[in-house]
């Protein structure tokens, strides 16, 4: 599992069952470098080997940089987690016996061409239960599902100072994602925030990564509002997780700091409209927090497959605050 931040939160249940049911396996992920930064030093995980993927022509000299590295390596077993002609290439690469990968109806990009066993075609479900599919054809439970992703003392040590400068309890604002389609509007949150520190007394604080287009988001979310923010964008993601882990609730919409909020056990709001809440929502736990804009109209009945839909624009503010209010009632201590 090669990049995204979701998908390595949902790798780390897989990684704990494994370690749980095999423990004297040697368990070694293949990654590349900005989810390394959240899972690296993680328990489960004996070895990482990282892919640095180059751009332009030189792109393929990352292939041949891991094919030197795992050249002398021998593995029993592979698990191709993900369905891309990138990672199909490196499972190829991959010295390994057993090479684990989906169906075919499920491999994109002719990605079942690079494996030797597949798991059986299954209906859509959940993103998480979806990985789980590769443990249990391996005869693993995967229960009881755990991430153990843990802060270490220094971090501990700035999430006490970050936190004591705060004058109440935080609500952490993922402001945007990388892709436009899932990103609800300035506007909207800068209400929102105005409303969460007027009515519930959170103090709002923005998180994020420093692309561009979450900093424009932030700026345009911080000359709306009247609200007290605290502008905590930057670029160390392991700043990011000991933010939420301290956070009294998290709003955000399908992004991976969504999953890693669930991880640590942080109450989110989640907005939904692009994609599908029943198939990337948060995890067993806070769907009732899901503002569902995904539904074209309230209460519709939908399958939970892979579909996509420009739903963002039906998330109103007096949805998001009733989510809040919810929250606060519910789960916020």
């Amino acid at each position: 599992m090669l990049s995204a931040i979701g998908d390595a939160v949902h790798v780390l249940p897989v990684a704990t069952a494994l370690k749980r049911a095999w423990p004297d396996t040697r368990v070694t992920w293949v990654i590349q470098p900005v989810p390394h930064l959240l899972v690296g030093g993680h328990p489960a995980i004996d070895d990482f080997v990282i892919f640095r993927r180059r751009r332009g022509l030189s792109g393929w000299m990352g292939f041949a940089d891991f094919g030197r590295d795992v050249r002398e390596r021998r593995f029993d077993l592979v698990l191709g987690l993900q369905v891309y002609f990138k990672a199909g290439i490196l499972t190829a690469l991959t010295p390994a016996t057993t090479k684990l990968g989906f169906d075919r109806a499920r491999a994109r990009d002719m990605q079942w061409l690079f494996t030797n066993r597949r798991i059986p075609p299954h209906e859509p479900q959940h993103v998480q239960d979806q990985y789980f599919e590769f443990l249990r054809y391996l005869g693993i439970d995967p229960e009881p599902v755990t991430w153990d992703l843990a802060l270490t003392d220094a971090e501990r040590e700035s999430q006490a100072e970050f936190f004591d400068r705060l004058d109440a309890p935080a609500c952490a604002v993922i402001v945007a994602t990388s892709k436009p389609a899932k990103n609800w509007t300035a506007d909207g949150y800068a209400r929102v925030l105005e409303e969460m520190e007027a009515t519930h007394g959170l103090r709002p604080v923005l998180v994020g990564g420093p692309s561009g287009i979450e900093r424009r988001m932030a700026d345009a979310i911080l000359a709306r509002t009247s609200a007290r923010v605290v502008d905590a964008l930057g670029d160390d993601l392991r700043r990011l997780v000991w933010i939420l882990e301290g956070s009294a609730l998290a709003l955000s919409p399908d992004t991976g700091p969504l999953h890693i909020s669930r991880a640590l056990g942080t109450p989110v709001v989640g907005l939904f409209g692009y994609t599908n809440p029943k198939r990337t929502g948060p995890y067993r736990a806070y769907q009732d927090l899901v503002v569902d804009g995904y539904a074209t109209y309230p209460g519709e009945v939908y399958p939970l497959e892979h579909a996509y839909r420009d739903g963002m624009k039906r998330i109103t503010v007096p949805d998001v605050l009733d989510k809040v209010s919810l929250a606060v009632e519910r789960y916020v201590r």
